[in-house]
């Protein structure tokens, strides 16, 4: 079972880089176009389509029923929204972005090898950055396969989180420079004092993320 939930709407300058959308496609709801292609290449798949906002309205009805989250959003309001959503629901969280040539990696809120609950996405980034200061893609643009090879790497991470093989990404963020065809894997630790998995949250519900973000 496989949940997506995605607002917008193919265009022709997704093409290059969204494999999963075809030129037939502009125009459509991007979540219903993703359902009928992954149907049509394993019909036995169940596709819950979800062509609406995520918010902290309706994050926690919609993402309950999942056993593992995946963050492949383009936003930071969107990325702490999912985060603390994952905390809330006790559900591991894959997460990925992208920016030109550099991809990153991680699965948080998952224990690690040894044994502990990993950290958050908030335990690595406590605070947003200010407003504008990241480019998004369509200002900064994007390396064409750079989707892919990180899309390919989160699929890894959520088939080792489901089927518990090898060592996922937990504690870790895994860096991707394209360029350089290199990759960095660095240690990230779980903050007690964070606000939403640490030993004494302050936070126990969904909050207002585009006021968080300073949006």
């Amino acid at each position: 079972r496989v949940g997506i939930v995605e607002m917008d709407r193919v265009e022709l300058s997704n093409l290059h880089r969204q494999v999963l959308y075809a030129t037939e496609d502009v125009g459509k709801s991007k979540a219903l176009a993703a359902k009928e292609r992954l149907q049509a290449l394993n019909p036995l798949v169940r596709v819950d389509a979800y062509p609406v906002r995520l918010t902290s309205e309706n994050a926690l009805e919609i993402l309950k029923g999942y056993e593992v989250l995946v963050d492949a959003s383009d936003n930071f309001p969107t990325r702490y929204l999912v985060n603390d959503a994952a905390v809330l629901l006790n559900k591991p969280l894959v997460f990925g972005a992208i920016y030109q040539f550099d991809g990153q990696v991680a699965v948080f809120h998952h224990p690690t090898e040894e044994g502990e609950m990993g950290p958050c996405y908030r335990c690595l980034f406590p605070k947003p950055p200010p407003p504008g200061s990241v480019p998004s893609c369509a200002e900064a643009g994007v390396f064409g396969v750079l989707p892919g090879v990180v899309g390919a790497l989160m699929g890894a991470e959520v088939l080792k989180v489901l089927l518990g093989l090898g060592k996922p990404l937990a504690g870790h963020l895994l860096l991707y420079d394209a360029l350089e065809a290199g990759f960095r894997k660095l240690k990230v630790r779980r903050n007690p004092a964070c606000p939403v998995c640490g030993d004494n949250p302050t936070q126990r519900e969904l909050i207002d993320y585009e006021a968080f973000c300073g949006l």
